[in-house]
């Protein structure tokens, strides 16, 4: 099986191309290709596929590390844009895409960066989803004995966010992994700790459902802007600076879709046998 190791912002993928060739990966098998022991190492694997609706260009597959399929990862996102391009599947400077959580517009820029359009936030709990009575901008779980607030939202996967003082000291790795699993979220979530430096511009660390803490996560930086600007802690427009690198976020509020906008890198080509 052909493939390619890429990463936005350090958040690395092994993407591949299941239009030329014919792939069926197996839980199990994408497990193996994920270990960075005994496989290529990644925290996603993105398929390329032919787009099931008639005004898209492709589809759009991710698979955490553990195996699971996922509808949404926006640092994935420009990688697979990056990837089409360079493979000469497409040349448009505009393609859409299928997802299993609806179509994603990707666009490029004159200065190489790429710009997606991650859809309409979901806020309603039933949509994210969230096992609670009512929408609100904070929740409340209990963790370890301590009670943390949360703003949760759907980026086409399910986000919570917690908003810290020092996100260097934030219990990402505890608070995180428990929430990610908590009994509050049915299919899991995933965490993100931010950082307020000013009204446009954050610090984020994120807990990644189904592959721990990861260098960046581009989903999860949408959430967080769109939690900090429904708490009004944001303008519209923010820099969101995470371990691996640097985001810009836009979003006009309620009823619009969220842009983001990144790089993504080509790492190297490689051949692996399932």
């Amino acid at each position: 099986m052909n493939f390619t190791k890429m990463h936005g912002l350090g958040n690395d993928f092994v993407v591949i191309d299941a239009i030329n060739q014919a792939i069926n990966l197996t839980a199990a098998q994408i497990r193996f290709i994920a270990d960075r022991h005994f496989g290529v190492g990644c925290d996603q694997l993105l398929l390329v596929e032919r787009p099931v609706s008639g005004n898209a260009d492709f589809k759009y597959r991710i698979f955490n590390a553990d195996g699971g399929e996922v509808a949404q990862c926006g640092n994935g996102a420009r990688c697979f844009a990056r990837f089409v391009r360079d493979k000469k599947l497409s040349d448009k400077d505009e393609i859409t895409v299928d997802t299993d959580a609806g179509q994603l517009v990707l666009r490029f820029d004159d200065a190489g960066l790429i710009t997606v359009n991650m859809g309409v936030p979901r806020h309603a709990p039933e949509q994210i989803p969230l096992l609670m009575p009512k929408e609100a901008r904070l929740y409340r779980a209990e963790i370890d004995g301590g009670i943390f607030e949360f703003a949760a939202v759907s980026m086409g996967n399910p986000h919570a966010v917690i908003r810290v003082e020092d996100v260097r000291q934030a219990p990402v790795e505890t608070v995180g992994a428990q929430l990610e699993r908590h009994k509050l979220f049915p299919q899991r979530v995933n965490v993100g700790f931010m950082e307020v430096l000013s009204r446009r511009e954050i610090h984020l660390r994120v807990y990644e459902r189904g592959a721990a803490e990861t260098l960046a996560c581009g989903s999860g930086a949408c959430a967080a802007v769109v939690a900090g600007i429904e708490q009004n802690l944001l303008d519209d427009k923010v820099g969101v600076n995470l371990p691996g690198g640097h985001l810009m976020i836009e979003w006009a509020g309620r009823g619009n879709p969220v842009f983001m906008s990144g790089p993504a890198e080509s790492v190297y080509e490689g051949q692996i046998r399932i």
